[in-house]
């Protein structure tokens, strides 16, 4: 028998961590075949322990630091 490994899916806003209900960054695929998902903090909290029940991490809290915020132009303040 052959298992391929599929490429996971971006997570997207719809994706909340199963610790706090905050948007995913973090999906831990484990060796008996279910996922985790974790915000960026609940995933550095846990990232120790979920190292040694992971077959696979996908870490997307990079696009935290790539994020942009919005600011007003001179004539709307």
């Amino acid at each position: 028998m052959t298992t391929v490994l599929t490429p996971a899916s971006p997570l997207t806003a719809a994706d909340r961590c199963d610790r706090c209900g905050a948007q995913a960054y973090l999906r831990v695929v484990l060796a008996s075949g279910g996922e985790l998902l974790f915000c960026a903090h609940h995933g550095r909290k846990f990232e120790p322990e979920l190292k040694k029940i992971a077959v696979e991490i996908q870490d997307e809290s990079g696009r935290l630091a790539t994020s942009t915020t919005a600011t007003a132009v001179d004539d709307e303040r």
